[in-house]
Parts: structure tokens; sequence; C-alpha cells
């Protein structure tokens, strides 16, 4: 079993081009979009960002996860994992390289499940980077990590399916011309996985009914309430078999959930250079903060954990593109990497003291939304109960946790 994650000479140079890009032209313009001096309405900060995607498809670094025939780079998930990783060193990264969150899963999806016409259809726009989307799953009457509780409804009249029912924390919704809806259309299934169907919905669509954005701990950011009432639906715009919705969440959301840990690395690994950075340049007590033993630690626990959130999340890209099962490796990456981008932002955060939590340094922005690592595309707990059964069943069966480990030659 070879695991090699050295990059060619191209990808190596494909790398330092996108740092390059990130460090040149998406963080100057970022300071500028924050700086009310230098924007004075929307109109302006539209063209600066839309302006950043032109010249990032003008570089060639545009769509890195999809195919070359649909306009993207061709890369397999682990080159994606250096391309989010340095992508995510700005806020606006994955956005301007148009491999952000939920449209890379959508686009995914679509590749896989929709039908030609479907893919000219909602497919083409996303990946030109003209219109955005949506994925709707969760609900607020049931637990988001349980998609066989969905109560939202569709019943078929003739070719059309009329869908009733309730969504909640729709992630871009407000931004999106169309969702990847999931709905329950069997009543009496023999599997309650065999229960849901995944449509096509565009969000202008009479019935479908955004009433307001869900404030979080880190402010409005884009997460939705939906009640559809009524929403007729073309049978032609089912997404995948009848009964197949569960199937089409869960194929999305594993790579999903490794895209997400891409994205978090990046964030880490700035928290730990600013930590570091800190350290080397403030005195306190008769030495810098480098010196200390505590700060070392601090130090050294957030390198030790930053090196197993790499090596986790290529060993799963790394299954994936060789099209070994990967549901393991990403649970646990996915729970290992959302815990550890807490606790290092945090730990940074203490080295820098009150600068570190005052709003003068991205470290609160950072603190803040990594606590939604821990439930976004299933909670801590539910993958954990998920890492136990295939660990209790890989014993069961062959006598060893081997396989439950990774499954490597150690």
């Amino acid at each position: 079993m070879t695991i090699d994650f050295t990059l060619t000479p191209e990808l190596d140079e494909l790398r330092l081009r996108i740092r390059s890009f990130v460090d040149e032209v998406i963080k100057p313009t970022e300071a500028e979009l924050t700086d009310p001096d230098h924007i004075e309405d929307r109109a302006e900060y539209l063209t600066k960002l839309i302006g950043m995607r032109t010249k990032a498809q003008e570089a060639g670094i545009w769509l890195p996860h999809m195919p070359k025939e649909w306009g993207g780079m061709g890369l397999g998930h682990v080159e994606l994992a250096m391309v989010q990783a340095e992508a995510a060193k700005a806020y606006y990264g994955p956005f301007v390289f148009n491999c952000m969150a939920p449209d890379e899963g959508n686009m995914h999806t679509l590749l896989h499940w929709a039908t030609d016409e479907q893919k000219q259809k909602y497919l083409k726009p996303l990946c030109d980077g003209t219109t955005m989307s949506c994925f709707a799953m969760t609900e607020p009457e049931v637990a988001g990590s349980d998609p066989t509780l969905i109560r939202t409804h569709a019943v078929q009249d003739g070719d059309e399916w009329v869908i009733n029912g309730h969504k909640w924390f729709i992630s871009n919704a407000r931004r999106a011309s169309f969702a990847i809806l999931i709905c329950r259309t069997e009543d009496n299934p023999d599997l309650p996985q065999a229960a849901n169907t995944a449509f096509i919905v565009e969000t202008h669509w009479e019935g479908w009914n955004r009433v307001r954005e869900v404030e979080t701990m880190h402010g409005g950011t884009g997460h939705s309430e939906i009640v559809i009432e009524d929403l007729r639906v073309p049978d032609a715009n089912m997404l995948g078999g009848r009964g197949q919705g569960h199937l089409l969440g869960q194929s999305r959301l594993g790579p999903a959930r490794l895209a997400h840990c891409m994205r978090w690395i990046a964030q880490a690994e700035t928290a730990l250079d600013m930590m570091v950075d800190r350290s080397l340049n403030r005195f306190a007590h008769g030495s810098m903060l480098a010196e200390k033993q505590g700060i070392q630690w601090m130090i050294a626990d957030s390198t030790m954990e930053l090196y197993q959130a790499k090596l986790m999340v290529l060993h799963a890209a790394y299954r994936i593109d060789n099209k070994l099962d990967f549901k393991s490796e990403v649970s646990m990456a996915k729970h290992f990497v959302a815990n550890m981008l807490g606790r290092l932002i945090d730990r940074s955060i203490q080295v820098h003291g009150a600068l570190g939590y005052s709003t003068d340094t991205p470290l609160a922005h950072m603190y803040q939304h990594a606590r939604w690592a821990r439930f976004a595309d299933g909670a801590d707990e539910v993958h954990q109960m998920r890492i136990a059964q295939r660990t209790i069943a890989a014993y069961r069966d062959t006598g060893s946790t081997r396989s439950a480990t990774g499954d490597l030659p150690i």
C-alpha cells in the first residue's frame, strides 16, 4: 500500500500561484471591502467581489474540484486539499475560486445524480459562477443529524409534486437561485432511509418562502428559515430516483465534510502562525513569551494537533480518490478537525490576551465561526456513535479493530 502525498512540480507550482493570488489579490481587496472609507455602496462592493472572480478565471485558478469538461481544473480530493488549505487563508478565497460551500457539494451532487437536461440548466451556471445554490434538508422540529425524521412532505399530483414543510438553517438560501430540497415522498418504506426524495427547486417559485435570516453568535451569516406552502415542482425536477434522497444526501455530505476540514485547516494554521508570531514579539516578566514553558506547551500541542488533522484529511481524501470506503475516515477527520480548530484558536487568543479577545485581530471572528464546526454536517456525537459502531463491527467480523482505524499497514 503506497500513499504518497508529494506534489508533482506542476501541482507545487499551482499551490504557490494560489498562495500568491490570495496574498496579492484577495487579501488586499478584502481589506478594502471591510473598510467603509473604501466602499461607498453595495454596487461597488459587488463589483470588487466579482472582479476577483474574473481575475481568478483569467489566472486559470477556477473550479478546482470539477472535471475539465465542465470548465474545472480536474483535481482529485488530495489535490483539492492543497487548494482549499491555501484558498481559505482568506475569507473570500473559496468564493473567488468557486469552490465554496454549499455550491461545491451541490456541483458534485448534480454531476453524479442529475440528468443531462438538469446539468445544463442548473450545473452549468454554477460552474460558470453566474448562479448560487443551497441544500435544504435541516428542519427545526426534528433532529438535523437524523434525516429519516424529515417531515417536509411531497405528494404527487399528475406530472407535478406538491410540497409542504418547514426548513431551517439553510445556508446560502438568501443568495441561491435554486435549492436541492430533501423531502418525504414515501409513507411506509421498507427502510426508513428510503422515505426521502430530492428535488431541484427554483427559489423564485410560488410556495418557497424565505421568512427570515437566522441570527447566530457570529451574527447574520446567511442561514435562512424557509416555509414551504403548496410548492409545485415538475416531476422532471426530481433529482435521482424516487426514495433515493437519503442516499443522495449521504453521498454528498461525505466529501463535503472533508472539504470543510480542508478549509478549517487553513484557519487553524493561520491561528498557529499568529500564536507563534505573538510569542516571539511580546515581552513579559523578564523574557519573550516564546521562552516561557507554558506558552511552549500551547504551541507544541497546537502543532501536533494540526499535524494530525492534516494527515487525517489527506488519508481520507486518498481513500475517496482511490474509490475505497471512506465513511469512517471522513467521520474521524470531521470530528477531530472541528474540535482541533476550536482548541487551537482558543490557545491563540490566550497567547494574545485582551488583543485576541478584541476584534482588532481576526481571532475573535474565527472563534465565533469555529463553534459551528462541531455540529455542521453532523454533530460530534453522531460521528462518535458511527465511529464506535464501525469499530465494534470490525472487531466482531475480524477479531481486530485494524480496519476501523484507517486500515493502515502499521
